[in-house]
């Protein structure tokens, strides 16, 4: 796991920025109902895409569990975040009328706290929105792919199918999907062979994974971007 604290000064830059947050925060409005009067951006990060979760009448705001990440956060949101767990939101039960979790589940080894949680503070009528399967959306269908595939987990965290049984353990129904592209994600071998020798990928691999991906040919050139998956859940009325 990534030290969040010190990636904050950098995490941008390295993830797409603006035109992926755009993208993303565009396919997340898109399944937010008319009526919502209060959005919780949950694991905001920078706020790169909270700041942009805003329309007339809405009010956003950020919680997060790195202080470094918020410090960027905060001037972003006009101070509208909070420093918490996604599995112990600080937050009163059916508090907010939208919950969105973007880009987290994946990196957890369970995602069923933070779906309990998102659906505990949802007030009734309220609206999930979360990724889902972001790791199969790098597959796509590159020289990297060919390798990388014998190390891929077998069940995700953020699975589409188990995010949909964690959700209507709570009383959450599907209420729609988006997908957006993931600006500047197309993964290149040398960034990716780094990654592994990390252990933040395809920790089975180990060095000799990272050997071969950075053998590949044209190691700086990016593969295709990927397009990531968006879920919405319904809380029951």
């Amino acid at each position: 796991m990534l030290d969040y604290d010190k990636e904050a000064a950098v995490y941008d830059r390295t993830r797409g920025g603006v035109p992926r947050a755009r993208a993303a925060a565009e396919a997340v409005l898109g399944l937010v109902p008319s009526t919502s009067r209060t959005l919780l951006d949950v694991a905001c990060g920078t706020g790169l895409v909270t700041g942009r979760l805003t329309r007339p009448g809405m009010r956003t705001m950020g919680v997060d569990i790195s202080p470094g990440m918020l410090s960027v956060a905060a001037g972003r949101l006009d101070g509208a975040v909070v420093l918490g767990d996604s599995r112990r939101l600080p937050f009163a039960d059916g508090s907010f009328d939208v919950v969105t979790v973007i880009w987290l589940l994946h990196l957890l080894p369970d995602a069923a706290p933070v779906v309990a949680e998102a659906a505990r503070v949802l007030r009734p009528g309220g609206v999930f929105v979360t990724t889902v399967d972001k790791n199969a959306a790098h597959d796509v269908g590159s020289d990297i792919d060919v390798l990388v595939a014998p190390h891929r987990s077998a069940r995700a965290a953020d699975e589409s199918a188990r995010i949909t049984e964690y959700a209507a353990a709570h009383g959450l129904r599907p209420w729609g999907e988006a997908c957006f592209r993931g600006h500047g994600q197309g993964r290149t071998p040398r960034r990716l062979a780094d990654e592994i020798l990390r252990g933040r990928v395809y920790a089975t691999g180990g060095p000799a994974l990272a050997d071969r991906v950075a053998a590949l040919p044209d190691p700086d050139m990016p593969r295709a971007e990927p397009v990531y998956r968006l879920r919405a859940f319904r809380r029951q009325a």
